[in-house]
């Protein structure tokens, strides 16, 4: 195989203008427009409409290249290959129309070897306006979906989310965002690599199927089994296999099957290691290597586990034969602009994922299928990835076209996914099933009917001829399918929104015990640091300024974030306040949820809060901001998803549904803690609370051994506490093993608002790479910032007694600190 990448001396113009300009190929229009400086930020304040209007038209890239003759004269067919466009293309080979593209999810191919010339070679590709196709689609077929986007979005095979969405902006940008390649095939090149697994005591065994494209135009079937086949029979695959230790085997004469003695499994972050083995099948011409294909892959086995119980049906990871707590967020594209995407970002985010104790993340289905290094990343970190098809919140038009094409696209994202140690599970789509059922979006019966057809008929068949090995899920969420009450609390996966959509208060949680929540989330500001990159007025940073609310896509979501507030907290005197308050809402709203989860595992087996990460400066559910700054949720997020973790169900104001103004405003005020373990090893924990007053003195504490088997949780008994002051007195609780600290936290019993704080005298210094922090009394989410606010601590936002504290600096420069707590709001 020869390849030649065509990456080089790229342009780009209005298809209008014709004024030339230079483009970065990968790249995207929007980004090439930036650069030449023929538009403005898109972030900036309400730049985004101008942005928009710029994709009414249709844009040209250009480039010329040199084909030397030389390089592919042993090739037998030339192919040029687009691994991605987005997304309705028309592509011109020296002035000669090799075809239309329309989806930016597939990888399309041209044969050209008749076309190309020797020297100079034009190549052009028309990117036809997205805006207008989606306009006359829905003026075609009158379908409906998310009112947060542009109509007809769904007619399009583009990433739904650049047309809007409820954290999105609409920036339906387009270009070529993957290589580009000249491919040179020699005879016959590998058109599909699979390896299964079969697991026995001591070994697994690697069974590979290798399907092999010969270019003979003679052949009738040019897809057959590589060595298996009288037109294939000069061919044939060798393999080898590079263990972790870098020992390397090599299997000739197209093996059937491949013993790996005394294996290294691969395990989800938290549970053990993530050693890979390379594995490299190299189809061989007589003695000649034609093609190569080499992926990294883990030994393990993973599925669904689903069986009746006596609260209805599980739903939990297996992996290597245990049952695994699902602990992450959902994730979505990283930027709007794709061509700012890299590697390098991807790891860095994923990197605080594994900071935090993830073990998964969903990529949800209004983007696009991600890049092959994010699986790569997620393999090396132990993060697995429930992977949903790029369908989400809207109806589809099955026309045969449309079938044909996502076909393919579930046969590109397939093919090039499955070998990933990290894939969990495929799923159909984002949430339709559900809204389908509802009648939410639906306009006429044949869109039930082409539900039905396209996530329980193609995606399964398609899916039982490329990876039968990998569990499918129809939809999220779901109870297994054709609409038997896909949100059931006591089967399958579910989303819940009663809390933030449905305004109920974070103690909601606690009525529910759903099997596996896969979405449920809570608002928050990021940082002011990322705010003030989208307006340098002063004035503009107040939550319901214009520009506060056009970066708030939620429709009036921050008044949302400000009624929770008003339960919480005090009001916020400047907006700095407000940012910190908000950021604590969100955290402890999703506490709330996820540690209720926990402390019954075994019922539920998997929280993943909507959501990871954003893809431009926004208020928003994310924990982690556009500028990779954690918002106080990720810290907590780190807490709350610790392998072993003490929590606390407390019974408070905080809990219960009263007016302290009624005559007869009474609650409970009690404890029960509460010993999660999500590790593959038994654990001893010696267990310590405390009650103490605000200044942190202690006025009665206890302290219990606990056992906690591997992979369980493990209750105390409650406690009540009747006569606690609830405005002067507090709980503080402490998890310790081997002599340290491993999981910690306090209660209240007012809500934090009513709750008298002393000053802390908070004080901050640094020794080396530690930051210290010192109180001279109780202080609730103490918050520590630098300068740039983008400072990554081994803790933050925490509580803490009387005393000193020492948290490790993870990123960043300790210049320029800060330090408060809820004593200052």
């Amino acid at each position: 195989m020869v390849k030649m990448q065509l990456h080089e001396n790229w342009q780009l113009c209005n298809v209008k203008e014709q004024e030339w300009v230079p483009a970065q190929v990968p790249g995207d229009i929007y980004m090439a427009l930036l650069q030449a400086g023929k538009m403005e930020d898109p972030f900036w304040e309400d730049n985004e409409y101008q942005a928009k209007a710029l994709m009414e038209e249709d844009y040209e890239y250009k480039t010329v290249f040199i084909y030397d003759e030389t390089e592919f004269e042993n090739c037998q067919e030339i192919i040029l290959r687009f691994d991605g466009i987005d997304t309705i293309g028309d592509i011109y080979l020296n002035e000669c129309c090799l075809g239309r593209v329309e989806s930016m999810h597939r990888v399309w191919e041209f044969p050209v070897k008749e076309i190309l010339e020797k020297g100079e070679n034009t190549l052009r590709v028309i990117i036809r306006s997205p805006l207008k196709f989606m306009a006359a689609a829905y003026e075609k077929y009158k379908t409906h979906g998310n009112e947060d986007t542009v109509e007809g979005f769904m007619h399009l095979r583009k990433a739904h989310y650049m047309c809007g969405w409820d954290w999105g902006a609409c920036l339906p940008d387009g270009g070529i965002f993957r290589p580009v390649t000249l491919l040179g095939v020699e005879h016959a090149r590998l058109d599909n690599v699979y390896i299964r697994q079969i697991h026995e005591e001591g070994k697994v065994l690697l069974i590979p199927e290798v399907d092999v494209e010969t270019m003979d135009e003679a052949e009738e079937d040019n897809c057959e089994k590589a060595g298996k086949s009288e037109q294939s029979q000069l061919l044939e695959y060798e393999i080898t296999v590079t263990e972790p230790d870098g020992t390397k085997t090599t299997w000739e004469g197209s093996p059937d099957e491949i013993e790996i003695d005394n294996p290294k499994l691969w395990w989800p972050n938290g549970l053990g290691e993530q050693p890979l083995y390379q594995v490299e099948v190299n189809l061989k011409a007589g003695n000649q290597i034609v093609d190569t294909w080499c992926r990294k892959i883990g030994l393990r086995t993973m599925t669904m586990h689903i069986e009746k119980d006596q609260w209805g049906e599980s739903f939990a990871h297996e992996v290597n034969g245990h049952q695994i707590f699902a602990m992450g967020a959902d994730y979505i594209p990283e930027d709007n602009l794709l061509q700012r995407t890299s590697r390098e970002r991807t790891r860095e985010l994923l990197l605080q994922c594994k900071r935090a104790n993830f073990n998964t993340v969903r990529v949800w289905g209004g983007g696009y299928y991600p890049e092959d290094w994010f699986y790569d990343i997620c393999d090396e970190l132990g993060l697995m990835v429930w992977q949903d098809f790029m369908f989400a919140c809207s109806m589809y038009e099955l026309t045969p076209e449309f079938e044909a094409n996502i076909r393919q696209e579930f046969i590109d994202n397939i093919k090039r996914l499955r070998h990933h140690a990290s894939l969990s599970l495929w799923c159909g789509n984002n949430e339709m099933e559900t809204f389908t059922q509802e009648g939410t979006w639906v306009t006429k019966p044949s869109e039930v009917r082409d539900y039905l057809f396209m996530y329980e008929r193609i995606i399964p068949e398609i899916l039982r001829e490329y990876d039968p090995e990998t569990f499918y899920w129809p939809a999220s969420p779901s109870s297994g399918g054709s609409f038997d009450n896909p949100n059931d609390p006591n089967r399958g996966d579910v989303h819940y929104w009663e809390v933030w959509h449905g305004n109920k208060p974070f103690a909601e949680y606690r009525k529910y015990f759903f099997r596996y929540a896969s979405e449920f989330g809570f608002q928050a500001f990021p940082s002011v640091k990322t705010l003030e990159t989208v307006t340098d007025d002063p004035r503009e940073l107040n939550p319901f300024s214009y520009v506060m609310e056009k970066h708030q896509r939620n429709y009036g979501g921050n008044g949302k974030i400000a009624k929770y507030m008003q339960a919480a907290y005090r009001y916020p005197e400047n907006f700095s306040d407000f940012v910190y308050a908000s950021q604590l809402l969100q955290a402890d709203g999703i506490r709330y949820g996820v540690e209720h989860y926990r402390r019954n595992r075994g019922r539920c087996m998997g929280a993943i809060y909507w959501q990871l990460n954003d893809c431009w400066p926004v208020i928003s559910w994310s924990s982690v901001d556009y500028y990779g700054r954690w918002k106080a949720l990720h810290y907590y997020a780190k807490r709350f998803f610790a392998p072993v973790m003490l929590s606390c169900e407390e019974q408070s104001w905080m809990t219960v549904e009263a007016d302290m103004n009624r005559q007869h405003f009474e609650f409970e005020k009690s404890i029960r803690l509460n010993v999660t373990n999500e590790t593959l090893a038994d654990r001893r924990v010696l267990v310590k609370w405390e009650v103490r007053k605000a200044d942190a003195t202690v006025l009665m504490e206890e302290k219990q051994w606990v056992e906690v088997p591997a992979l369980s949780a493990v209750w105390l008994d409650k406690v009540e506490l009747p006569q606690i002051d609830c405005f002067n007195e507090y709980v503080s609780f402490e998890a310790w093993e081997d002599d340290q600290v491993i999981s910690q936290g306090t209660v209240i019993f007012s809500y934090p608002k009513y709750f008298h704080y002393l000053d802390p005298k908070l004080k901050v210094r640094t020794e080396g790479d530690e930051i210290i922090v010192n109180a001279s009394a109780y202080a609730k989410s103490v918050e520590i910032l630098n300068d740039t606010e983008d400072l990554i601590l081994e803790d933050n936002y925490f509580d803490m007694n009387a005393g000193e504290r020492r948290i490790k600096i993870l990123q960043g420069k300790p210049e320029g600190l800060r330090v408060r707590s809820v004593y200052n709001i």
